[in-house]
């Protein structure tokens, strides 16, 4: 039976995303002290360094040596994490066209549109 008095576990992705929240909101890189204190300190100091190493082996956070301690910084912003996952998944798939046609069909018309735009764009710029 479950004491009603702990909180519900929380998953591994929704802390690494409270971790990178709170990484963006700091001014610069920022020590796991300082995100442990920033997300209210209800997490052990070690969590927040397994879930920072964690997301240094995605490729979505970078470190830095400082004294004895490391700082870390996200490694780019929510669009760029997002397109990262998205290569990921492609990548794991052996059929890329099946895969890329699913998924150009399932667009609604707006969002069609605009990757249009963006594959034009990016034609024109590798035209010069």
């Amino acid at each position: 039976m479950t004491d009603p008095r702990q909180r519900p576990r929380r998953g591994q992705g929704e802390l690494e995303a409270l971790v990178l929240s709170a990484l963006r909101e700091a001014d610069g890189p920022a020590t796991a002290g300082w995100v442990q204190e920033r997300l209210g300190g209800d997490l052990a100091y070690t969590t927040v360094i397994t879930i920072l190493t964690r997301l240094l082996g995605k490729g979505a956070v970078t470190r830095e040596r400082v004294g004895r301690s490391f700082a870390w910084t996200p490694a780019s912003d929510q669009a760029g994490l997002a397109a990262r996952k998205m290569r990921k998944v492609l990548d794991a798939e052996n059929d890329r066209g099946a895969v890329l046609a699913s998924f150009v069909t399932g667009l609604d018309p707006d969002d069609e549109r605009l990757l249009r735009d963006l594959l034009d764009q990016a034609h024109g710029e590798g035209e010069d």
